[in-house]
């Protein structure tokens, strides 16, 4: 390894691995977004943000080239990457986009909870249901991402004990999503 890898620690090449590192966040936290918009079908954003990353790449994957026979160089492109993934992650569940369908099932307190979410203008869906141990109430709720919490929190204050998932939605046609304004 010592005959392929050199470790020069300059001044120059401390900032030129910190570089690499920082442009490297910035570009896999670009295209984790960007995949997660794929998956949401926004074309032109992802488009977009796909132009934008391959030219972060190419220039990063330029400076990283100059320098790969040097450990530091490395270590700031492959770090990078790692945390760009994880950036990206963070910053796309702050941003919310796109709807989720929020599925409640309650074996006692369906009613109640489908009256709460109603009366926050939510729209609701009811359907009874056989659990494991008898008749349970099954209500699906399509939301925004961002209100998850919201209906979370509702629920929870009608049946602490109810069982809540939730699930990414891609609209195919529009209809009444209830949507707070």
């Amino acid at each position: 390894m010592s005959d392929f890898f050199t470790l020069q620690i300059t001044l120059q090449t401390l900032l030129g691995a910190l570089l690499i590192f920082a442009v490297r966040v910035v570009n896999q936290a670009i295209d984790t977004l960007r995949i997660m918009f794929v998956m949401r079908g926004r074309k032109f954003l992802v488009w977009m943000l796909g132009v934008l990353s391959s030219m972060i790449y190419i220039l990063v994957i330029a400076s990283v080239l100059q320098g790969t026979n040097n450990l530091l160089t490395v270590i700031g492109y492959a770090t990078g990457y790692a945390t760009g993934n994880v950036v990206g992650m963070w910053l796309e569940e702050r941003l919310a986009v796109g709807f989720s369908e929020v599925r409640v099932i309650s074996p006692q307190r369906g009613a109640a909870i489908r009256e709460h979410l109603r009366d926050a203008e939510y729209a609701v869906t009811e359907i009874p249901a056989r659990g494991k141990d008898g008749m349970v109430t099954v209500l699906t709720c399509s939301v925004r991402r961002k209100e998850i919490a919201e209906v979370e929190k509702i629920v929870r204050e009608a049946d602490a004990d109810a069982f809540i998932t939730a699930e990414d939605l891609r609209a195919v046609k529009h209809g009444f999503w209830g949507l707070k304004k």
